[in-house]
C-alpha cells in the first residue's frame, strides 16, 4: 500500500512542518516584544507559545520519521530535531535537505532489496507507514504526552535551583 497524494509524501509533510514552526517562531517573538513593549497580557503569551510548543513537537516527531523513512541516518535526523531550538533555522535546513535531493521518495512501505529492510526496526516502520490512521494517532498521542509532561513541569524559569 502505498500513499499516492502528494500532499502526504515526506517531503510536502516536512516542509509543511518546517515552515509551520518558522511562522510559530515568529509570533513567539512577536509576542515577547508585544509584552515587552507595550505590556500585552501574560494570557498572549501562554497561548501563542503553547501553539508554539506544539508545533515545536509536532516538528521534532515529523522530522523524526520522514529521517527514518529517507534514510538521513542519525546525525542528520538529530541535526534536524536540534535546528528546531534556534530560531527560524528549520526553514534554511529544510531547503538544504530539499536542494540536494535529501527529500526525494515515498513512503516505504515495502520492503526491496536492501538489507537495512530485513531488520525489526524496518518492518516495525513499514507496519506503520502503511496505516497511516494508527501512525498519525500514535503521532498525535506521543506528542500529547510529550506536551502535557511538559506542562506538568513547568516552564523552565520555575524549575528547583540545583545547590
Amino acid at each position: 500500500m502505498t500513499v499516492k497524494n502528494s500532499r502526504f509524501q515526506p517531503r510536502s509533510i516536512f516542509l509543511g512542518f518546517a515552515l509551520s514552526e518558522g511562522v510559530t517562531w515568529a509570533l513567539l517573538i512577536s509576542g515577547l516584544i508585544i509584552k515587552a513593549t507595550i505590556g500585552a497580557p501574560q494570557q498572549l503569551l501562554t497561548v501563542v507559545g503553547g501553539i508554539h510548543g506544539a508545533v515545536f513537537l509536532g516538528y521534532a516527531v515529523t522530522a523524526s520519521v520522514v529521517g527514518v523513512n529517507q534514510r538521513w541516518g542519525i546525525l542528520r535526523t538529530v541535526t534536524a530535531v536540534a535546528l528546531a531550538i534556534v530560531p527560524f533555522a528549520t526553514v534554511p535546513f529544510e531547503r538544504h535537505l530539499d536542494r540536494d535531493g535529501f527529500l526525494l521518495g515515498s513512503w516505504r512501505t515495502e520492503a526491496n532489496d536492501d538489507p537495512r529492510d530485513s531488520n525489526w526496526f524496518d518492518r516495525l516502520f513499514r507496519w506503520f507507514i502503511a496505516r497511516p490512521t494508527i501512525l498519525i494517532g500514535s503521532m498525535i498521542f506521543v506528542v500529547i504526552a510529550i506536551f502535557g509532561a511538559l506542562l506538568l513541569i513547568g516552564p523552565p524559569g520555575g524549575w528547583p535551583k540545583a545547590e
